[in-house]
C-alpha cells in the first residue's frame, strides 16, 4: 500500500479516481486504496484531493514542502515567460566570481519539481568545481580518439599540453564550474537540466551545454563513471552545462531558422 488515507476528510468527492492512470483508487463511499501494484507514486490523486485526505507514505518526511496553490492563477504570464526564452543565450564569458553552495542548492529546486519517466526520479546532478582539470583530463583522454574527426578536441589536446597554444579553455571557455546531469533516462535529464538553465537564467546566471564533454559517456561509459564511484553506473552523463555568471550582456534577439510543424 503507497497511500495514507485520512477517511475523515474523505468527502467521496472521487476526483482521486478521475485522475489515477493506473486505477488504483476506488470510492465506495470513501476513498480507499485497490493496491493493484501498478501505483507509481505519482500522487495525482493528492494533488487533487480538496480536503488533504490523501498523502504520499513515500515522501512522508517532505510534507514541509507540499504548498496548496489556486490552479486558475498561473504564477507567470506567457509574454514574461516567452520573453525570457527569446532573451535566453549561451554564455561563455564568465566572471571571475564562483557560484556558492546556497544558490546551487536554488537552482536544484528547478530540477526537484521536473517530471520523469515512469516517475522514476533517479536524475542526479554533480557540480565539478575543484576537481574541474582532472575531469577535463579524463574527458579528453576519452574523446582524443576522435581528434581527426573534430578539430575542437585536437585544440584541447594542445592547451592541455601547453596553455599558451590558446586564448582560452578550447571546451570552458571561462567557465570554472560544471553541472553534470545523470539518468537511466537521457530524456529526464534534459527536462530537468532545462529547468536548471531557465532558473539559472533568472538569477542572473548564464551558461552553456557542451557535447563535447558528453562524448566522453558515449565513447566509453564505464571509464568515465569510474570518475564518479557516488554514481550508480546504470546512470549515463546525458547533460553537461557550464555555468557561472556572465561578464558580457547581450543587447538583443537573434532569428532562428523556422521550426518546420505539421499538423495530421
Amino acid at each position: 500500500m503507497k497511500l495514507n488515507i485520512t477517511t475523515e476528510k474523505c468527502v467521496g468527492c472521487a476526483l482521486c479516481a478521475s485522475v489515477c492512470i493506473r486505477d488504483n483508487i476506488t470510492v465506495n463511499p470513501t476513498v480507499e486504496e485497490v493496491d493493484n501494484g501498478e501505483c507509481f507514486n505519482c500522487g495525482q490523486c493528492m494533488a487533487i484531493c480538496p480536503t488533504g485526505a490523501i498523502t504520499l507514505k513515500r515522501f512522508e518526511d517532505q510534507m514541509d514542502v507540499v504548498e496548496k496553490y489556486d490552479a486558475t492563477k498561473i504564477p507567470v504570464d506567457t509574454e514574461n515567460l516567452l520573453d525570457l526564452y527569446k532573451q535566453r543565450r549561451s554564455i561563455r564569458w564568465f566572471k571571475n566570481e564562483k557560484i556558492d553552495k546556497h544558490t546551487f542548492d536554488t537552482l536544484f529546486k528547478g530540477a526537484y519539481y521536473s517530471p520523469s519517466a515512469m516517475n522514476n526520479q533517479d536524475v542526479e546532478f554533480m557540480v565539478i568545481d575543484e576537481k574541474l582539470d582532472e575531469f577535463i583530463e579524463l574527458v579528453y583522454d576519452i574523446i582524443k580518439v576522435e581528434e581527426n574527426e573534430f578539430s575542437r578536441i585536437k585544440q584541447l589536446g594542445e592547451y592541455l599540453r601547453d596553455k599558451t597554444t590558446h586564448k582560452y579553455h578550447p571546451l570552458l571557455w571561462e567557465g570554472k564550474q560544471l553541472i553534470l546531469g545523470f539518468s537511466t533516462d537521457k530524456t529526464s535529464t534534459v527536462i530537468a537540466a532545462t529547468r536548471i538553465e531557465l532558473l539559472a537564467y533568472t538569477m542572473g546566471l548564464g551558461g552553456f551545454y557542451s557535447l563535447f564533454i558528453q562524448k566522453a559517456d558515449e565513447i566509453d561509459h564505464e571509464r568515465l563513471m569510474e570518475f564518479f564511484p557516488e554514481i550508480d553506473k546504470s546512470k549515463h552523463m546525458y547533460s553537461t552545462f557550464i555555468i557561472g555568471y556572465p561578464r558580457k550582456k547581450f543587447k538583443r534577439t537573434i532569428p532562428h531558422d523556422k521550426i518546420k510543424i505539421t499538423y495530421n
